[in-house]
């Protein structure tokens, strides 16, 4: 099924941009105390770089995160309730998180809009490249909740994260 696949291909590219983003984030830090270590100065640049793969890992990582049910869930009060009041709370969760998200899509692109004026001062990029991890972020997080909508009407998931193994009845 052509669903299936899109599913498949949208978790492996945000899988694939979260580990260059952390690789990213790795090989500057490295550079960082290598230079701190071992030469007189250290490169100005990389304390900017590493912000910026942390904004950029965390806006490819969030809809992951929110998929496998990592990202914030408190599952102490909906556990102890019964399966059909379980799945309309974690349904209902999955429609606010897609509204709310969804909702913040326009002011973030706003946010970075104003960037373009902008340059970050180490690395003289222009600011609405670092802004738009934010726009990312609350796109994948609209998309994946929305999926997990659409995944639960369609009978394909209980609303339960699908990292987590408790299947409700």
């Amino acid at each position: 099924m052509i669903a299936t696949r899109l599913y498949a291909l949208l978790i492996a590219l945000c899988r694939i941009m979260t580990g260059v983003a952390f690789g990213l984030l790795f090989a500057t830090v490295l550079i960082q105390v290598f230079a701190r270590t071992f030469l007189p100065e250290s490169p100005v640049w990389t304390e900017e770089f590493t912000r910026q793969c942390l904004l950029y890992m965390a806006a490819f990582g969030v809809g992951l995160s929110y998929r496998n049910g990592e990202l914030v869930n408190v599952e102490l009060v909906t556990d102890i309730l019964p399966a059909p009041i379980q799945k309309t709370l974690l349904f209902a969760s999955a429609v606010l998180t897609t509204v709310f998200a969804g909702l913040l899509v326009m002011p973030a692109w706003q946010f970075v809009s104003i960037g373009k004026w902008q340059t970050s001062p180490a690395l003289g990029v222009r600011m609405d490249f670092i802004h738009a991890s934010v726009f990312v972020l609350l796109i994948l997080l609209s998309l994946f909740a929305a999926l997990r909508v659409v995944r639960m009407i369609a009978g394909v998931s209980n609303g339960k994260p699908e990292g987590q193994t408790g299947e409700l009845p």
